[in-house]
């Protein structure tokens, strides 16, 4: 059996530890001179990233930094471990303030801190409790306080409001009698928070209600550089190397999201078994299924992401780049939501796009499974011939069998109906890919399509087919004649001489889908057979 000596991991969960994980300096990613001069001038500001890209592990580090060089005191403290009390405000500013007591002790060995603590809990209004004991701790102190609390967007309601007003009353003891600054840290910027107040009967924003903020700040992404200097550290502790290849599939597949380079570096270093033997050089190939474990397995980092795919701010933003919609009508606050989650990133020119390859695969598959899960498995694999290869006539036959007896309710089910036709083709297409082959997909906004590639078999055999999926909507001309010159662009890049071009429909009045589901070979403006499929 084989067994893996003492060595370093790649971190996929909690803060990184040195003497276990292979890691960043974490402060690198700050820029320090903005930070140590936000502190020095006595500023209150905001920390905001993606979940799990590091940020608890930086700040750890710039704790006993602060610490070591003696001039500020600092504390970290989580407050996620209040999220459970949610709108209890009573009983969360109480676990909040005896965490900032217990954390006192751990990380400064104050050893008077929580006996301060439990004297207030027990003589002091709970609405008061968490100012009162901030100020007679930094009182204690001959040296300016800093103060960081992470997780601040898991409080909910009157209990997050609460927080941040008495951390805003307390701004003007500072830094004799409150921290010097305050450093909030959570996914998103506090600007976006839209607290429902159950005792005020209103919505109330997060810029109001902690108004002294003075600047937000979001820690990045790794740089293919970092990307590298993480495996050349494996590759240093055990002598097994990374193609460079591989080092910029990596980066390719995860664009530096760190959980997502981590769990691919950990994926193909360790659970993929047979790369334990270090003497064995990691390659392209390992890593493309390293990254198909990972979707597939769909850990918590990813089901995280997915689940945020549900909130209608999400969705307002996440369909049209899916379709090739323009996203001129999207307000600029759910943009920016977006991005803070780290769905979608945004280039110098002002585009946007999915955030990486492996988010881009992840979630159309999150949005067809319903319908997938729907597809009756007489539609398996009868497109598939004796020898094991693609028949793409077959395929043809299926789908349109398919659509014409499934389609509707299929649609119906959707979630996110501007695109749920090439949701419902996507799951009946990852029952294909499932027998052998993958889907890419590409989405280029303000083209109104959706490119598909299916891939199957195993190299040197292997099979494509391209599509190009659009919707004919109300109002709107017929898209075949762009359909067809955007497909032939399409299948001149891939090196193809045919294709499909799939037009659904949704215009209103048409006859049932069983009764105007159809397909055709014409040809493009290229001389190319194409399939055309109306549907």
């Amino acid at each position: 059996m084989s067994t893996l000596p003492r060595e370093k991991s790649f971190n996929t969960a909690g803060p990184c530890e040195a003497d276990l994980n292979y890691m960043l300096p974490p402060t690198a990613r700050f820029d320090m001179p903005d930070i140590m001069n936000f502190i020095r001038d006595r500023r209150y500001f905001v920390l905001h990233a993606p979940r799990q890209t590091g940020k608890t592990t930086a700040l750890l580090a710039l704790m006993h930094q602060l610490n070591a060089e003696g001039e500020f005191r600092a504390l970290y403290t989580n407050v996620e471990r209040a999220q459970g009390y949610r709108e209890n405000m009573d009983s969360a500013l109480h676990v909040i303030t005896r965490a900032l007591a217990s954390d006192a002790q751990r990380w400064l060995g104050d050893t008077q801190a929580e006996a301060l603590a439990q004297e207030l809990l027990n003589t002091i209004p709970s609405a008061d409790v968490l100012t009162v004991f901030i100020k007679k701790w930094c009182a204690q102190s001959d040296k300016p306080s800093v103060l960081f609390l992470d997780e601040i967007d898991s409080l909910v309601g009157d209990t997050l409001i609460s927080v941040l007003r008495q951390l805003r009353a307390g701004y003007t003891d500072r830094p004799r009698y409150f921290p010097q600054t305050v450093i909030l840290c959570g996914v998103r910027d506090v600007r976006d928070y839209r607290i429902h107040s159950s005792s005020e009967k209103s919505v109330i924003t997060g810029g109001s209600a902690f108004n002294i903020k003075t600047k937000s700040l979001r820690l990045g992404d790794f740089t293919e550089n970092d990307v590298n200097m993480l495996l050349q550290q494996h590759t240093n502790a055990t002598g097994q190397p990374f193609t460079p290849e591989a080092m910029h599939q990596i980066w390719h597949y995860s664009q530096g999201q760190p959980w997502l380079v981590n769990a691919i570096a950990n994926e193909v270093t360790r659970e993929i078994r047979e790369n334990r033997d270090r003497s064995i050089t990691i390659t392209a190939p390992m890593i493309d299924e390293a990254k198909e474990r990972l979707i597939l397995r769909r850990d918590t980092h990813l089901d995280q992401l997915t689940d945020k795919l549900r909130e209608p701010r999400v969705r307002r933003v996440v369909e049209p780049i899916l379709a090739g919609e323009d996203i001129l009508d999207v307000p600029d606050d759910d943009k920016q939501y977006v991005i803070d989650l780290g769905l979608i990133r945004t280039f110098r020119n002002g585009g946007i796009a999915i955030a990486n390859p492996i988010y881009k695969e992840i979630i159309p598959r999150v949005l067809s499974s319903n319908a997938q899960d729907s597809i009756a498995l007489e539609y398996a694999p009868v497109w598939r011939t004796p020898d094991g290869k693609l028949d793409a006539n077959k395929l043809l036959d299926a789908f349109l069998a398919f659509w014409r007896e499934h389609g509707q309710p299929l649609l119906r089910s959707v979630h996110y109906t501007e695109i749920a036709p090439h949701i419902v083709l996507l799951a009946f297409l990852q029952r294909l890919v499932n027998g052998g082959g993958t889907i890419l997909r590409e989405y280029a906004i303000g083209t109104r399509r959706m490119d598909i590639l299916v891939t199957y078999g195993q190299a040197p055999a292997t099979q494509r087919l391209a599509m190009e999926l659009k919707v004919w909507r109300e109002g709107r001309k017929d898209p075949t004649p762009q359909g067809l010159a955007q497909l032939d662009k399409y299948l001149t890049g891939l090196g193809l001489d045919t294709g499909w071009l799939v037009i659904f429909d949704q215009r209103a009045g048409l006859p049932d889908i069983e009764d105007r589901t159809s397909a055709e070979v014409v040809t493009s403006p290229a001389g190319r057979q194409i399939t055309l499929i109306r549907a």
